[in-house]
């Protein structure tokens, strides 16, 4: 909506400034059932809201407040425009954006779909996270660091997914580390993917919501969709194929170059990791702190750094992730001591 349909008005010391939302646009899709967004957009910010039909009338005393409402206003009705349903969570993003002044706007994050399924659509949710997307589409190599619940494995499980619907890759290889087992597999009853199994469950997760359990069981079967553990990566050549390497700040130094190394033609890797959950053994130094050094700077890599902004699950984790990483810079060291 441009600013065209803003009308400003002066009373006083307040001011007021109208917006109106076009005629075919439902105003419960924008103000919710009950009012339901409408509160959450009232809680963030000092200025009145009045709605009267199609028209919304926010009136107070800071004008750089009412810009920002209305700036608020005009995205939520752009997303309701290009057919994204609003939700709480969706419109308490736009306004943390919206407040942060971010370069990104609402409507640039949310409409870039990843892939959509059974109605419901992968997408960035966050500055940090559309611009992860973007580092994947347009590099060889991401490295994504961030703590737990930013989005790192289920993104690039996302990309991984829609490269092999279009045809881009041949075949998709998730990996990670098994730090856990303490690398003595053999003694676990069963065969190799039994063994592994609960070190690569969340990886099968993101592979289930995004493909119906019938193409992934056929895809597995077929080898297009491979999980192992890293170990097993040793020794080859990976073309034609997009890698993800999940957990890697539990590799070291020499597994990290290793998997590095294995990349082939027409190939794509992203390794995520969060550098504050090292769980090697004896203070080994993590193979993710060691090539953040060594690869800076590399055309065809790019290192993306999401923080607690970027957390999309419970809104407490985000207070959480806060909370640790002020006590990390209090004390001078990370939570594991690194």
């Amino acid at each position: 909506m441009s600013t065209d349909g803003r009308e400003r008005e002066k009373q006083g010391g307040r001011r007021e400034l109208k917006i109106l939302v076009p005629g075919n646009q439902p105003m419960v899709n924008l103000l919710g059932e009950r009012d339901e967004l409408l509160k959450i957009v009232e809680k963030s910010f000092r200025s009145s809201i009045l709605v009267r039909g199609n028209e919304i009338t926010i009136s107070g005393e800071e004008e750089e407040e009412l810009e920002a409402l209305a700036k608020l206003f005009e995205e939520l009705i752009m997303l309701l425009t290009s057919g994204m349903d609003l939700t709480p969570e969706s419109v308490e993003r736009a306004i943390e954006m919206v407040l942060a002044e971010e370069e990104l706007r609402p409507t640039e994050v949310f409409s870039d779909i990843i892939i959509s399924r059974r109605g419901k659509a992968i997408r960035p949710k966050t500055p940090n996270q559309k611009r992860y997307v973007e580092a994947i589409r347009n590099n060889t190599i991401v490295f994504s660091i961030g703590p737990a619940g930013t989005g790192k494995t289920y993104l690039a499980m996302a990309m991984a997914v829609k490269a092999l619907l279009s045809r881009e890759v041949g075949r998709i290889i998730l990996t990670r580390p098994a730090v856990e087992a303490g690398e003595k597999l053999g003694f676990l009853p069963g065969d190799m993917y039994q063994k592994v199994d609960p070190y690569l469950r969340p990886l099968y997760d993101c592979l289930y919501e995004m493909l119906d359990v019938e193409k992934f069981t056929r895809y597995m079967e077929q080898g297009v969709i491979e999980v192992a553990p890293l170990a097993y990566m040793r020794g080859r050549t990976l073309n034609d194929s997009f890698i993800v390497l999940d957990e890697a700040q539990n590799t070291s130094p020499e597994q990290m170059k290793m998997f590095l190394t294995r990349l082939g033609f027409g190939s794509k890797a992203v390794v995520t990791g969060d550098i504050t959950q090292i769980d090697l053994p004896g203070g080994q130094p993590s193979g993710m702190n060691v090539v953040r050094e060594i690869l800076a700077g590399i055309e065809g890599i790019e290192f993306v750094y999401l923080d607690e902004r970027d957390v999309v699950r419970h809104k407490i984790v985000q207070e959480i992730v806060k909370a640790y990483r002020l006590y990390d810079m209090r004390s001078g060291k990370g939570v594991n001591g690194r």
